[in-house]
C-alpha cells in the first residue's frame, strides 16, 4: 500500500516529503503535523506557495488524517541543501485557542452535545456524538476569557465522555473502547520495539470521599462525614487518600462514583506501554487509529501473553517517517484511564427547594 504523505493547498497536492510526523490522541487536541522536504533542485523553494492560515488536508495514502490549517511555514538554507517545513493543525485548534462565544453568555436546558455545538458553530465545526449525548445541563454560564474547548470538556465530563477530533476536523464525544483493530501487536512479529512501565507511586488502598474539608461532625460518628469509600486490592501496604467530594449538599450517589472514579483511573494510569511497529496499518489495511482496542501479546513485558492476550486502549499515536524508515509510535494503557471525572452540576435558583424558605429576586437568593 503506498503511504506516501499528500498535504493539499489551495487545490494543489504536493508529496514527496523527506520527514513526517502526524499524531492524534484521545487526550490530545487537535491532532497536529510536522513535515518537512529537502529542496532538490536551484529555484525550488522558490516556486513552493504555501502560507500560515492556510486551509489544508493531510492524506496517508488514500486516507485523510487531518483537516485543519497550516499554522507555520519554515525555509531553511546550508551548505549543501535547502529545506522546507510546514507544520500545522486540526480545525479544532480554533476551539482550542480561541475564547468561546454565545450570546448573552449563558445556555440553557442543553446536553453536552448541544453545548458543544452551538459553541463550535462559531469556527465552522460540527460536533458529531454517535452514542451518548452527555445529561442534560439545566443551566450553563460562559465565563469571559474561557476558550470554547475548555468548556466542551468540562460538560463532557458530566456525561463520562472524551471529546477529540476527527479526520474531518471536526469534534467527537465518545466513551472509550468502542472500536477493536482486526490485529495487535505481538512480541516477535511487529514489535520493532517497546517499554512497559508499572508505576505504583500514584496508587492508594484506600479512597475516602468526604462532604467537607473539615470534620466538624465527629461527635455523630464517622458516617456523618464520610460519604463513599472505594479500595484499590493492588496495594499491599496502608496508603489513604482523601477526597473532597464536589456535590454541594451531600450527595452520597455522586460521592461513591468519585471515589470509585479515583481508584480505577489510577489503577488504569498505573501501566503505560509505549510501543513502536515498522507499519501505520493494521491486518486489515486501516490506520491505527485513537480510542481502539488493540489485543497485546508482550510476554516479555509481562503484558499479556499467546493464551491471555490483553486488551487496551490506544491513546495516542504518531506515524512518522525518517531517513531511518517509516515507524508507527503509540502509547496504549489500559481503558479505565481513560473514564472522564464525574462533576457535580451546581444547583441553579430554580433547583433551591421552596421548603428551604428561599426565595429568588434578581440574582439573590431572599430568606
Amino acid at each position: 500500500m503506498d503511504d506516501e504523505l499528500t498535504l493539499s493547498v489551495g487545490g494543489r497536492q504536493l508529496s514527496g516529503w523527506s520527514q513526517v510526523r502526524v499524531t492524534r490522541g484521545i487526550e490530545r487536541c487537535p491532532s497536529d503535523f510536522e513535515i518537512s522536504m529537502t529542496e532538490r533542485y536551484p529555484g525550488e523553494a522558490t516556486a513552493f506557495v504555501v502560507q500560515p492560515g492556510d486551509a489544508c488536508e493531510v492524506r496517508l495514502g488514500a486516507d485523510l488524517v487531518i483537516t485543519g490549517y497550516v499554522d507555520r511555514v519554515a525555509y531553511g538554507i546550508g551548505a549543501a541543501q535547502h529545506t522546507i517545513m510546514v507544520v500545522g493543525r486540526s480545525k479544532c485548534s480554533d476551539l482550542v485557542d480561541c475564547s468561546a462565544e454565545w450570546p448573552g453568555g449563558q445556555i440553557s436546558g442543553a446536553d453536552a452535545l448541544g453545548i458543544a455545538q452551538k459553541l463550535a458553530a462559531p469556527y465552522g465545526i460540527s460536533v458529531s456524538a454517535p452514542g451518548e449525548k452527555g445529561v442534560r445541563v439545566e443551566q450553563f454560564n460562559l465565563m469571559i476569557g474561557e476558550t470554547a474547548f475548555e468548556i466542551i470538556e468540562r460538560v463532557c465530563r458530566y456525561g463520562a465522555l472524551l471529546a477529540y477530533d476527527q479526520p474531518d476536523g471536526n469534534l467527537l464525544l465518545a466513551q472509550a473502547a468502542q472500536v477493536k483493530a482486526a490485529s495487535g501487536f505481538t512480541q516477535g512479529q511487529n514489535v520493532q520495539s517497546a517499554t512497559m512501565t508499572f508505576s505504583g507511586d500514584q496508587r492508594f488502598a484506600e479512597y475516602r470521599c468526604f462532604m467537607q474539608s473539615m470534620d466538624v461532625l465527629g461527635d455523630i460518628g464517622e458516617g456523618g462525614n464520610l460519604l463513599a469509600t472505594a479500595t484499590d486490592p493492588g496495594v499491599l501496604r496502608h496508603r489513604a487518600r482523601y477526597i473532597v467530594s464536589e456535590a454541594p449538599t451531600g450527595g452520597q450517589d455522586f460521592a461513591q462514583k468519585r471515589a470509585t472514579w479515583e481508584a480505577n483511573r489510577r489503577i488504569g494510569r498505573s501501566a503505560q506501554l509505549l510501543l513502536v511497529t515498522d507499519s501505520w496499518r493494521d491486518a486489515a489495511g486501516a490506520l491505527w487509529t485513537p480510542n481502539t482496542l488493540v489485543p497485546l501479546v508482550l510476554p516479555t513485558l509481562k503484558c499479556g501473553s499467546e493464551t491471555d492476550p490483553l486488551n487496551w486502549l490506544i491513546s495516542q499515536v504518531s506515524y512518522r517517517r525518517d531517513f531511518e524508515g517509516t515507524t508507527c509510535e503509540l502509547t496504549i494503557m489500559r481503558p479505565e484511564a481513560f473514564l472522564p471525572i464525574p462533576i457535580m452540576q451546581l444547583p441553579t435558583f430554580a433547583d433551591i427547594p421552596a421548603d428551604l424558605g428561599g426565595s429568588v429576586w434578581g440574582n439573590e437568593i431572599r430568606r
